[in-house]
């Protein structure tokens, strides 16, 4: 999406309207149709209300006006900048400009607009009129800042979109097998180091979280280990862990069949780690990272675990297992400790579609989060407020720990019955961590649209790609 610092002949040029206001935001020099003042007046600038002025004989062939309603908030430009988008496809547009209202709108524009165009149609038969195009956008802005910042937006926007492909493949076409090779595409090409450790390697180095999750599956399991070094030599990096389970019946405690389709999204944490180390190194950004994604498919079968085993966890310490669908804790607590152990990272960061209890608590917009280190936490929380990724904090105190003691083993890897399903996760998860700072994301409710998703133009059915704007931004800001 390029930047240009003034408007030119267009097909379509969209400026921005605040509600109750008789201005276009922006167009102080650029002159237009009569009939845009009624347009104005008709419109009132309702939050993501357009109204398109034709102007044939002028050198725009139409002026769209979007309302921002009366305030301006933060995902204001980034919301109605998609509204435009989606519009322009309507029209059948093939490119058009925004203008932007403010220095701090370019990087919003092209993520609206990026993220609003997304659409996964890899397995769908093109029909003969749709060549598959999308309209081309440029922005009207003007200075070198607003250009270093739609480059930057572009770069996480594209990380976004790459997360968001990948999580909506289907189980079939993404085992754990094809998630590391998409995982070594991307460290080719951007000249990282990746390491995959395979099911005879996990099973001798004692990775016994993932070994049992995975071993009832044909698709073995795989560990995939990114390191991108940004920073400088030396310094410890950011160490951010992914849950990815390509696809999760539930194992022996099989799931109900309504809605197991979905569990195809229980990948998502590990691809959003796969964007953020993507759109990292796209950015030559200053620090140092390491993106760690247990991968695994929980099938039943006869070799699969079983309620009543006990395993040794990477950690050394033993787990009962009580039930065979809580497999995201013990594959993401392996991966946990070995990130410690073996990185002596700055902080941990994990993502992971852990619990069904987060959406009960949080519902369908909110992650939920549990740490053990005020700091990141407020990171966290500063850069949900910036890219509207929302995360809430939840408490995890020894009332919760002490919840999934068992009587047999180190711990158990569900709480006592349904209570606090969220905050006992996470307490297995802060068994696998000795003194790092640690934030654990439960982004089971915001990973993909759901039936209590937020209509958002940037947020197209499927998956959202949640987390890569939201660590790119606190990435960027430590």
């Amino acid at each position: 999406m390029r930047i240009i610092e003034s408007a030119r002949n267009t097909k379509m040029l969209c400026g921005f309207v605040r509600e109750g206001g008789d201005m276009i935001l922006g167009f102080d020099k650029i002159k237009v149709p009569q009939a845009t003042n009624q347009a104005l007046a008709d419109m009132k600038g309702k939050m993501g209300a357009t109204s398109v002025v034709y102007a044939p004989g002028t050198q725009y062939q139409r002026i769209l006006l979007a309302g921002l309603g009366p305030d301006m908030e933060e995902d204001t430009i980034r919301f109605v900048a998609g509204r435009i988008a989606q519009k322009a496809v309507e029209l059948g547009v093939k490119e058009f400009s925004i203008v932007s209202p403010d220095e701090a709108s370019p990087s919003r524009i092209v993520e609206g607009v990026s993220m609003s165009l997304y659409k996964f149609d890899r397995f769908k038969s093109k029909k003969k009129d749709d060549d598959g195009t999308l309209p081309e956008c440029t922005i009207v802005a003007a200075g070198k800042a607003a250009a270093r910042a739609a480059k930057t937006a572009g770069i996480v926007s594209d990380g976004v979109e790459f997360t968001r492909n990948v999580a909506n493949m289907p189980p079939n076409e993404c085992t754990p097998a094809v998630l590391a090779g998409l995982a070594k595409k991307i460290a080719r090409k951007n000249k990282m180091k990746c390491t995959i450790v395979t099911k005879a390697e996990l099973k001798r180095r004692g990775f016994g979280g993932i070994t049992a999750v995975g071993q009832g599956s044909s698709n073995s399991p795989r560990l995939i280990i990114m390191e991108y070094n940004g920073g400088a030599e030396g310094d410890s990096p950011t160490v951010l862990v992914g849950k990815a389970v390509t696809f999760d019946t539930g194992g022996i405690s099989i799931k109900p069949s309504e809605k197991m389709d979905e569990m195809k999204f229980d990948k998502c944490g590990g691809c959003t780690v796969l964007g953020i180390l993507k759109a990292a190194s796209e950015m030559k950004l200053g620090v140092n990272l390491v993106g760690i994604v247990p991968a695994v498919e929980n099938m039943p079968g006869g070799d699969s675990y079983r309620p009543g085993d006990i395993i040794k966890m990477y950690s050394k310490k033993t787990a009962e297992i009580m039930n065979t669908d809580a497999e995201g804790r013990l594959i993401l607590a392996d991966a946990l400790s070995y990130g410690e152990k073996r990185y002596h990272p700055r902080a941990i960061i994990d993502f992971a579609t852990l619990t069904g209890a987060c959406i009960v608590a949080l519902g369908n917009n909110v992650a939920g989060m549990v740490s053990n280190n005020r700091g990141e936490v407020a990171r966290i929380m500063d850069a949900s407020k910036r890219t509207t990724e929302q995360v809430w904090e939840l408490p995890l105190n020894q009332d919760y720990m002490d919840m999934i003691k068992s009587d047999v083993a180190d711990m158990k890897n569900i709480g006592i019955g349904r209570a606090a399903g969220t905050i006992t996760a996470a307490a297995f998860l802060r068994n696998a961590i000795d003194k790092t700072p640690w934030v654990h994301i439960d982004i089971a409710g915001v990973a993909w649209t759901q039936a209590g998703t937020k209509e958002k133009p940037y947020n197209p059915k499927g998956a959202t790609g949640f987390g890569v704007r939201l660590i790119m931004d606190y990435l960027q800001n430590l």
